[in-house]
């Protein structure tokens, strides 16, 4: 699996998020030390506030959404990047508009509990 294209990755639907997919493009029993997602939320899609055991280092590749990171909140947009430290609790909004928000996920490869945040 040195290179494929993105295509040949199935997309599913992220449960607990609104509008959102996720596609593993490289996984753990492919990478030995780190996995690649790829999110897409439609505008105004999201995810709700969850913590996640894991770091997350994140790439904006389009759109825009407002991401809260622990009691910091933040507008990206397509060029950012973004880290999230694991244990800090975090929630993604797309902004509305014509345009999905996109961006890459890597996390390293080791056990992950994701817990929703009640508000």
């Amino acid at each position: 699996m040195p290179v494929r294209h993105v295509d040949a990755h199935p997309a599913e639907d992220v449960k607990a998020g609104e509008g959102t997919k996720v596609q593993v493009l490289i996984g753990p029993d492919e990478g030995p030390n780190f996995a690649m997602r790829r999110f897409v939320m439609e505008p105004g899609g999201g995810m709700p506030l969850h913590t996640n055991k894991v770091e997350h280092e994140q790439y904006v590749l389009r759109g825009s959404a407002r991401v809260q990171i622990g009691d910091e909140v933040h507008h990206v947009k397509a060029g950012d990047v973004v880290y999230i430290p694991g244990g800090v609790p975090h929630n993604y909004q797309a902004d509305e508009g014509d345009e999905p928000f996109e961006f890459l996920c890597v996390v390293p490869n080791e056990p992950d509990e994701i817990s929703l945040v009640d508000c």
